[in-house]
């Protein structure tokens, strides 16, 4: 018996549904989505951007001739080496910043993060809290407290990343331990496996990749904030780059920028490198 007509449509919008509205009242995150749509709308509104004055001719032509002045680096041998050495300055600085880092981010992790249903986590709150207090606290003040105890120099810029990105690594990490596949950590628990050695063979393979990935994504952030905190006496190419800039000396400062471009350059396609060996 065939089917009647409203019977074949029924049963064609069945096998292939309709996709649902782009709002429904009854969806709380269409509004959660209406709402920051209206908060954009509403900061654009209130702020003074003054677009008019930005796309003015005279602006236009003074930008025109600040970035001319760019094109004409300096290439003497002295200067060069000056900015290769400043240039090994700031990756060093990145390079150990991030180790640190890494080490004080998982030491932090592992007592904010919650490994199973039994586990009591006595130490998340404080350790999360003080995860927020070190990557709340930018660079820049983490470099300008350090400076008055150790004084100008790399040493004092390296701390401060080291210390901010503990902060966003620790989190990081602390949330990558938790959401690994409890299985293999509770079948070494309920043989009665230490703690130490559940993390080491059940929890650690499982987050190594993820852990990696954060810590080369934040090295490179690091190469950048490297450079932004040898404004402030931090060494490396970012005093040099303040200096030659407060000087007006555009031939020295575009050399200065060349080199932190090269730098950030090297370091993604090494990370990038890494990557594709870690996912093979």
């Amino acid at each position: 018996m065939q089917p009647s007509a409203p019977q074949a449509a029924r049963a064609a919008n069945d096998t292939y549904k309709l996709p649902p509205k782009l709002f429904d009242a009854r969806c709380k995150a269409c509004w959660l989505l209406l709402g920051v749509v209206v908060l954009v709308i509403t900061s654009f509104a209130t702020l003074n951007l003054q677009w008019a004055q930005f796309w003015s001719w005279d602006a236009l032509q003074r930008m025109a001739r600040f970035v001319a002045e760019l094109l004409h680096p300096r290439f003497d041998l002295v200067f060069v080496t000056k900015v290769a050495m400043a240039t090994l300055e700031t990756l060093a600085m990145s390079a150990l910043g991030t180790l640190l880092a890494v080490v004080l981010g998982l030491a932090l992790a592992l007592p904010a993060s919650k490994t199973h249903a039994q586990d009591p986590a006595r130490w998340r709150g404080p350790a999360r809290l003080l995860l927020n207090a070190l990557r709340s606290t930018p660079e820049l003040v983490w470099a300008a407290l350090l400076l008055i105890a150790a004084g100008l120099g790399p040493f004092a810029g390296t701390l401060a990343l080291g210390l901010h990105t503990s902060g966003v690594l620790g989190r990081l990490f602390a949330e990558s331990i938790e959401n690994t596949t409890p299985g293999p950590a509770f079948a070494l628990r309920v043989r009665g496996v230490s703690a130490v050695r559940v993390f080491a063979y059940a929890t650690l393979p499982q987050v190594l990749p993820q852990l990696l990935s954060y810590s080369l994504y934040r090295w490179e952030n690091n190469i950048r904030a490297a450079a932004v905190l040898g404004v402030v006496g931090a060494g490396g190419l970012g005093q040099m780059l303040a200096f030659h800039m407060g000087l007006f000396q555009m031939a020295e400062t575009s050399t200065v920028l060349l080199a932190m471009l090269v730098l950030v350059a090297l370091v993604d396609a090494l990370s990038y490198a890494v990557r594709k060996v870690l996912s093979r």
